[in-house]
C-alpha cells in the first residue's frame, strides 16, 4: 500500500495552489498595467525634452571645463 493522500486531500490541495496562482497572475497582471503607465510618462516626456531641444545647427556644445570656477 501506498502512502498517498486520498483523492479529496489531493484535489483541495490543487484547488488551494490554483487559487494562489490566480491571486498571484492578477498581481503581476496590475503590475505590468503600471509599469507600462509609467513607460508611457516617460515617452512623452522625453518626447517634450526632445522637441525643447533647440535644433542642431546652434552653437557647438561647450566643454565642461569651460564652467570651471577660476580659481580651479
Amino acid at each position: 500500500m501506498t502512502d498517498r493522500p486520498p483523492i479529496d486531500e489531493r484535489l483541495t490541495d490543487l484547488e488551494i495552489k490554483i487559487s494562489f496562482t490566480e491571486d498571484l497572475l492578477d498581481q503581476l497582471n496590475a503590475i505590468i498595467v503600471r509599469q507600462q503607465d509609467q513607460i508611457d510618462v516617460l515617452i512623452r516626456e522625453l518626447t517634450d525634452l526632445r522637441r525643447q531641444q533647440p535644433a542642431d545647427d546652434g552653437p557647438a556644445p561647450r566643454s565642461l571645463r569651460d564652467d570651471l570656477p577660476p580659481h580651479y
